[in-house]
């Protein structure tokens, strides 16, 4: 009979419990008991609500104080140099933290580990680092622990952990171009020791995940998985062990991944639905073949029905050999539905989130062990779900497409601007902006005072009136502050949003919003992704108001801030009965038309963000022409008709650039501003290599940690940028918004970029003279 396993649970809580609990210990208001308490109460609630969902195998292991990429890096023991001087005199946790964030409770401050996405979602980890000096110990007891708590429940259950080959890949050598499967020999020793240690704690399956089998790997890569796990299957004593391949189809990979000596495998059957026939025909019927056939990546119901016609061929010759999951871990939505009692009511029977998605694989389990006709009633409710959203006036508006199809017979519309050359010469004359001009990225400070007041609105306990004047205080002390310090180009700070998604989606036809649907991004850093059911279109302008008003406020340039149409996509559950190109195209008009409101209010400078555009970009080579042309396309539909002296700005973070900088470029941004900061300039590199040719902000310091900048920093960072990228085309910025930090860290940190900014001029005045 078929069995049913979960790959990975959301960490944070219902209600982000965790979340509340490590900011509470970072700000020195509760212990590290206190937070291993509500951890520890966290875990063993999830683990018991997927028991009680009918789960055959739990996942353990799956847990994260901040990061999992991270966790691997303390289980085999790899602590970067920078960070060992101080490691006896901190605890565990606290040598942790300052990894993640620069600054643990206890300790010195120190440059936070390098983040990047992982694959191509929102989620972000601490990349692994390698060098000469790069050692590896086994130290794995935080999973024992998790395991014997696991154990106390009296459940089933399987560790998870992330794979020696995935673990390599996803890090980096930073002093050299070494290939970092050069660390594979000395890294495999501690695996070994820890399949043994599991095999004595009486641990039955090993779920080991390895998601880089979804990438484009070389021969040497294929071939480290053949040597890799023949050493593991030549172990005396080892669990039976469960490779993990989840975020796309394996390709060129499939006949390495169906090689591997391993008792199960698990595939992407969401996003390779057309590898499952094959797998299945070629993957021995006495070895586990688990198929992830409920999308773990985004919120829509599974139509069963069609699941069970896949699956009960299959079911026929492996049965218990069949295991079905999500299709990744449940780490990327939501907890449940069942506090969502404002959302539209039929909208919500369209929707799974991560309880109701172990919901879904009961009843196919029960359906393929008693047959359809035994829950012939829970699957006509599913069925008549999907029927109704497929049926629906409410998903596409006539309107809404013939526009889009106007944009497809006239796709020069896209293409309207002048050279940046002659537009720069306007902007130039327009703005007067001094070398090195400072600014920020977007965001102020979102207090207690804010967020109270905005909760307070939304639960009527505060006029419209009353609350409008709140945000209008709250900008205007923004502006003064800007002004005060210094700053060349202002922004209003943004006080009014709730975050650069969700804002604009409340204003747009086609979206819809939860209230507690929180996924987590980094660390304690949770968004609530919204979710697109519909064709989008803008009623009325959406930024005007407020930035108009804040232009009021001061003589300096104002930007008008915008999340551009592949962030709006990117960070929203998508619907998934159309093309995504063709969502991101009608975001990308209604963007067009606040661009022109904004401009027409005499706003000069408009800022779209861009910070998941190289997350869009699709895992296989084979698939990003297609991918980068679309959004390419939707990012000129958005900023291209405007006047020359109109000055487009955009901003991206946390991304590697190298392979796409043709796309970058093709955007035509006149400004885009980078993160650098924790990179040491490493990310500008690939601007510099490929000679882009507009003007260039590189984050001079990380906002993601409560660590204070110094001006030399800031000046040894600008000055290695400016000696491959001429300094009239440099900006001086931090690396991303300042939403999440509190004035008395931004005050210091933005006086001394100013300062800094000065500094630099100063030296390119006297160079040039």
């Amino acid at each position: 009979m078929a069995l049913t396993h979960n790959l990975g649970f959301p960490r944070i809580g219902a209600h982000r419990e965790l979340k509340f609990a490590q900011e509470s210990y970072w700000q020195g208001d509760s212990t590290a008991d206190s937070l291993n308490i509500t951890a520890s109460a966290l875990r063993k609630r999830h683990l018991t609500l997927q028991h009680d969902s009918g789960l055959d195998w739990l996942p353990v292991g799956d847990f994260s104080f901040y990061d999992h990429v991270l966790d691997t890096s303390l289980l085999v023991g790899n602590i970067p140099s920078r960070y060992r001087a101080e490691q006896d005199n901190l605890s565990t946790l606290d040598q942790y933290f300052r990894i993640a964030r620069g600054r643990a409770p206890q300790g010195t401050p120190a440059i936070a580990g390098e983040m990047t996405k992982w694959f191509d979602t929102n989620y972000h980890y601490i990349v692994p680092e390698f060098d000469h000096t790069t050692t590896f110990n086994l130290n794995a007891s935080k999973l024992l622990a998790e395991i014997e708590e696991a154990k106390a429940l009296g459940i089933a259950f399987k560790p998870v952990i992330l794979g020696p080959l995935s673990y390599l890949y996803l890090g980096k050598c930073h002093s050299t171009d070494v290939d970092t499967l050069t660390w594979l020999d000395a890294l495999l020793p501690v695996y070994e020791r820890l399949l043994d240690r599991l095999q004595k704690a009486g641990i039955e399956w090993l779920q080991i995940d390895e998601p880089i089998l979804a990438l484009d790997l070389n021969k040497a890569w294929q071939g480290a998985f053949s040597r890799t796990y023949q050493r593991f299957a030549a172990l005396e004593h080892t669990p039976k062990r469960l490779l993990t391949v989840y975020f796309g189809p394996l390709l060129n990979n499939l006949k390495t991944a169906l090689a591997l000596p391993v008792e199960g495998l698990h595939i992407d059957a969401v996003r390779g639905r057309a590898e499952i026939e094959t797998v299945h025909a070629q993957w021995p019927v006495d070895k586990v073949l688990s198929l992830g056939v409920v999308d773990g990546r985004n919120i829509w119901r599974s139509d069963l029905n069609a699941l069970l016609d896949l699956l009960e061929p299959f079911h026929e010759i492996r049965g218990d050999r069949l295991w079905l999951a999500p299709s990744c871990s449940l780490l990327h939505v939501p907890v449940s539905l069942q506090d969502e009692l404002t959302l539209d009511p039929e909208l919500k029977t369209w929707l799974a989130f991560a309880t109701e998605k172990l919901a879904e694989l009961d009843l196919l389990k029960r359906a393929l062990q008693q047959g359809r006709t035994k829950v012939a009633t829970e699957l006509a409710q599913q069925a008549q779900a999907i029927a109704a959203r497929r049926c629906s006036n409410r998903v596409t508006r006539a309107d809404v497409q013939a526009r889009v199809q106007a944009l497809h017979r006239s796709p020069a519309d896209a293409h309207l601007r002048a050279p940046y050359q002659v537009r720069a010469a306007a902007q130039r004359q327009r703005f007067a902006l001094p070398l090195f001009p400072t600014t920020t990225i977007g965001s102020f400070p979102q207090t207690r005072d804010i967020r109270q007041a905005r909760s307070r609105f939304k639960a009527g306990e505060l006029e419209k009136a009353q609350y409008e004047a709140i945000m209008a205080e709250h900008i205007a002390y923004a502006v003064t502050a800007q002004e005060r310090y210094g700053l060349d180009v202002l922004v209003h700070g943004e006080a009014e949003r709730n975050d650069m998604v969700e804002y604009f989606g409340e204003q747009l036809d086609g979206y819809a919003f939860t209230r507690f649907g929180w996924v987590q991004s980094y660390g304690s850093r949770c968004v609530k992704p919204p979710i697109i059911y519909g064709d989008v279109a803008r009623p009325n302008a959406m930024t005007v108001h407020w930035t108009t008003y804040a232009q009021s406020l001061t003589d300096k340039p104002m930007k008008g801030m915008l999340t551009g149409p592949i962030t709006m996509l990117q960070w929203a559950f998508v619907r998934d009965d159309q093309p995504r190109r063709q969502t991101a195209e009608q975001i990308a008009l209604a963007l067009q038309d606040e661009i022109k409101d904004l401009e027409a209010a005499g706003i000069g400078m408009i800022q779209v963000d861009e910070p998941a555009f190289r997350e869009g970009l699709p895992l296989r080579q084979q698939d990003w022409d297609d991918y980068l042309q679309w959004a390419v396309q939707a990012f000129r539909i958005a900023t291209a008709q405007v006047r020359n002296d109109t000055q487009i700005h955009t901003h991206m973070c946390y991304s590697e650039f190298n392979d796409i900088m043709p796309a970058i470029a093709a955007l035509d941004a006149d400004v885009i501003t980078i993160e650098t900061s924790r990179s040491n300039m490493e990310l500008l590199a690939a601007f510099t290599h490929f000679a882009y040719p507009n003007d260039i902000g590189p984050g001079v310091y990380d906002i993601h940690t409560p660590n204070l900048p110094t001006v030399e920093r800031m000046v040894e960072l600008m000055s290695l940028a400016a000696e491959s990228i001429p300094v009239e085309r440099l900006w001086v910025n931090p690396d991303c918004g300042l939403k999440t930090r509190r004035w008395e860290e931004v005050e210091p940190a933005l006086v001394r970029m100013v300062e800094a900014a000065q500094m630099l001029r100063a030296r390119a005045i006297h160079k040039a003279s």
